[in-house]
């Protein structure tokens, strides 16, 4: 693969002269909820949300790009708590659940080739926490809204994005009142023993009028989990890991259940400093933190296996048969600090921002080394399990300086910096397997106490630079044009080695606690241009029209696999590391073109918006495995190609309000993509390539949201009766289904809330999935691994517990208290 600095032509500057016309069209998304109303009196019209998402104030109805915004109304009657509620009310985006154990994939309009399942996520969105990018999958406490842009955003933000950028928005520090809240969560899930628990505060307090003052927020969960592990070894290396199932003395001799495995606690905090000693000067000093205790996946096998096979018996809705308990943690920090000067011509911004996250976790790795064909299934009581641990360090600083006059001529320009560093390692341990190795295969050396059999370290280092605006001029008082430029560059090196101690000890000459690393470090620049044309006709106070042509970028890399020596088709030997070509890849890139149209009507009763799109994808970067050791690594397909439309509504008629949104994103390969599944056999590759037309995976093609809300009075009090319906089509695990990807049914889920509340108090009665909806959300593994394959070897793998689906929670009631207080 050839690698290079250079530029390519710009798609965009074929369509300016297209876009410089004003236009009639589709779209932009708004979900939002209106605020509280007093007690008796009806909803007069839609609230108008305010967002900054476009470094200035604005509605979303009068932004004239495709933004949606997620109130503290909305988050609450839909009872949205994490990323992946966010994306089921944002048209247009996808985010799976995936238990929270990996970062969940964010698919934007389709845009996706990586196989369905765990690591999916292709990092196509940024991920702000204020002004800081960030990561992390929120609680949602203490929120001001949440913002979800969707197309490139790489002209306003400094973190470069490929198809759009969410934003968590905290209530700021308020310096003139002191405020406070204090709130609980106690929940039922159906399959759960246990209660789940969530309970926390929000505390506001100035310490010098109108100039300095702190907020605090802080939220804690303990969610016990719904899956139960049902084939957990007793002593790995000793016990049987598939003892004879038809005897139960066998089978409780060896293995052991752990109901409610999945489970989750998780501690978020946030305390923010703010000073405005005077009109031109504000700034807040803020520390984020959240530590995220996972137990195991909410994977089952349940109607995973050939229905001719008697394998670990049968198998429930809600239970896994991994052979380990599968804990995992993560740490987010972030100390940030955000300045805003007034200079009178322009607003002048810095964000400085410096994150850590921390990660740790074990996986039952038995599959895999099974499926290497090294012999490890020869050993009975073979059940392995990885240890991993990674974290990562960034340092952020985005400068930018946002004219103020009101003049025809307005502009933004602003500069960005990352420096990020990570370093991880993987150990596979394989207990009892070198005794073994010894005793009946006769190897020749010593046994390995330690019991590691694969031991991969890494290490990366990226510095990225940015400078980016836009340019805008008020044509006529309706007729508006903004053009966006970006020009960047980064620097990526990953260093890599990885020992095989197990094998060197037990079949060779190593000492017993020998570990030997051989860094290879590979290494990749490049820089680039992105250009934005936006325009905007109000044709009148209730009608905006625009049209924005866009292109977004995601910065190429290095993989962190150990260069494979030049002697490789010589060695017979196991060995794992990376070809050439599967060293470095390049950077992708989007052009996106969108007709967008919001609409008001009926004196502001009825919102109905839309957008029109079609994004070509250069130079996808897709997930592959090596040819030596089946190592994941990324590479660079052709490309793809997506079109479709996204609505989205809201109407108010008395005391009840409807929101409503609809999408959908034809997602396809516009080009061959040979070896897209890593596999490069001559006698097999025809079925495992991907071809011109195949549809991406990862996401449906039409998904929608429909929510209801009915506000009076019971007693005095308000009362609002809420109900939400979310659903979706279905989804391909792999590109094409080929390399025996499968379906995921489609499905729609219910949630209800009912709310009491006055100034100072609210209990809220929920339930979610009110009906208990049993749904597919994403695959582990494919049927290859059950021999239900649909290509060339329906059995090239013996039965194994690596395929299964995740699933949906089950059906949860649950009651909310919130207590608030101004002083």
């Amino acid at each position: 693969m050839k690698i290079t600095g250079q530029n390519k032509p710009s798609k965009i500057a074929m369509a300016i002269s297209i876009a410089l016309l004003p236009i009639s069209g589709l779209l932009t998304s708004q979900t939002a909820s209106a605020q509280q109303v007093p007690l008796s009196a009806a909803i007069s019209s839609v609230e108008r949300i305010e967002v900054t998402a476009t470094r200035r104030a604005g509605t979303v109805q009068d932004v004239p790009i495709n933004i949606s915004a997620l109130s503290p109304d909305l988050i609450e009657q839909q009872d949205i708590s994490e990323l992946e509620d966010i994306a089921k009310w944002v048209p247009g985006l996808t985010i799976t659940d995936q238990g929270g154990r990996y970062d969940a994939p964010i698919v934007v309009r389709g845009l996706n080739t990586n196989s369905s399942g765990p690591g999916s996520n292709g990092g196509t969105v940024a991920t702000y926490v204020g002004e800081i990018p960030l990561f992390v999958n929120m609680r949602l406490i203490d929120m001001q809204r949440v913002e979800v842009l969707i197309g490139p955003q790489g002209t306003l933000y400094g973190a470069g994005t490929l198809g759009g950028a969410l934003r968590y928005i905290p209530n700021p520090v308020e310096l003139d009142m002191t405020s406070g809240s204090i709130f609980g969560d106690i929940s039922q899930t159906t399959e759960s023993d246990s209660l789940a628990g969530e309970g926390g505060f929000v505390f506001n307090l100035p310490l010098i009028s109108d100039e300095l003052g702190v907020r605090m927020s802080l939220n804690y969960i303990n969610d016990p989990g719904f899956m139960d592990y049902t084939r957990v070894v007793n002593e790995p290396g000793v016990s049987l890991p598939d003892p004879d199932w038809n005897d139960p003395e066998a089978v409780a001799a060896n293995l052991h259940s752990v109901t409610d495995a999945n489970g989750e606690k998780t501690l978020t905090g946030r305390i923010a400093l703010r000073w405005q000693p005077t009109e031109w000067f504000d700034s807040t000093l803020s520390y984020f933190y959240q530590n995220m205790e996972l137990e195991g996946r909410s994977v089952t096998q349940y109607n995973s296996l050939s229905s001719e096979s008697e394998l670990y018996g049968t198998v429930g809705k809600y239970e896994s048969v991994y052979r380990y308990l599968e804990p995992f943690e993560r740490k987010n920090d972030l100390l940030s600090l955000e300045m805003s000067v007034d200079l009178g011509f322009a607003e002048l911004v810095s964000a400085t921002g410096i994150t850590s996250t921390e990660r740790s976790g074990t996986r039952d790795q038995t599959d895999l080394l099974i499926r290497l064909g090294y012999g490890y299934e020869e050993f009975p009581a073979f059940a392995a399990y990885t240890d991993d641990v990674s974290s990562d360090d960034t340092f952020t600083q985005e400068v930018r300086l946002v004219s103020t006059s009101d003049s025809d001529l307005t502009w933004i320009v602003g500069g960005y910096y990352n420096k990020a560093e990570g370093e991880g390692y993987s150990k596979e341990l394989t207990p009892g397997f070198d005794e073994f190795a010894i005793d009946v295969w006769e190897a020749s050396g010593s046994l390995r106490p330690d019991s590691i059999e694969y031991y991969s370290r890494s290490e990366s280092d990226l510095t990225e630079k940015a400078i980016f605006g836009e340019l805008s001029y008020r044509i006529t008082d309706d007729w508006d044009v903004t053009i966006g430029a970006r020009k960047y560059w980064y620097d990526v090196s990953a260093s890599s080695a990885v020992d095989l101690p197990l094998y060197y000890t037990v079949f060779g000459d190593r000492a017993p606690d020998s570990l030997e690393f051989d860094f290879d470090t590979v290494e990749n620049s490049n820089d680039g241009n992105l250009l934005k044309i936006n325009t905007s006709y109000k044709i009148n106070e209730d009608i905006l029209t625009y049209v924005t042509i866009s292109e977004g970028f995601r910065i190429g890399g290095a993989n962190d696999v150990a260069a494979c020596p030049s002697n490789i088709d010589e060695i017979e030997t196991q060995i794992i590391c990376a070809l050439p070509n599967e060293q470095l890849y390049l950077p992708d890139t989007t052009t996106n073109y969108e007709l967008g149209l919001k609409t008001s009507w009926f004196k502001n009763k009825f919102y109905l918006n839309a957008a029109l799109f079609n994004v070509d994808w250069d130079d996808a970067q897709v997930s592959g495995a090596t040819v030596n050791g089946s190592v994941g690594y990324t590479a660079n397909a052709e490309g793809a190609n997506s079109k479709g439309f996204e609505l989205s509504s809201r109407a108010v008629f008395d005391d009840i309000s409807v929101y409503a949104t609809y999408s959908y994103a034809k997602a396809e390969l516009k080009a061959d993509a040979p070896y897209l599944f890593g596999v490069f056999d001559e006698d097999v590759q025809y079925w495992y390539d991907g071809a011109d037309g195949d549809r991406l995976p990862g996401s449906p093609e039409s998904s929608f949201s429909l929510g209801i809300v009915y506000t009076g009075e019971v007693m005095g009090k308000v009362l609002d009766l809420s109900y939400g319906l979310t659903g979706q089509s279905d989804v391909y695990s792999k590109v094409g289904l080929r390399d025996d990807g499968e379906v995921l049914p489609g499905y729609g889920l219910s949630n209800i809330t009912a709310k009491l509340s006055d100034e100072a108090w609210s209990v809220t009665f929920y339930v979610n999935n009110l009906f208990n909806k049993y749904t597919f959300t994403s695959v582990r593994g494919d049927l290859s691994q059950v021999g239900l394959g649909k290509e060339i070897d329906q059995n090239r793998y013996d039965l194994t517990r690596g395929y299964g689906h995740y699933i949906n929670t089950p059906r949860t009631v649950g009651l909310k208290f919130k207590y608030s207080f101004d002083l």
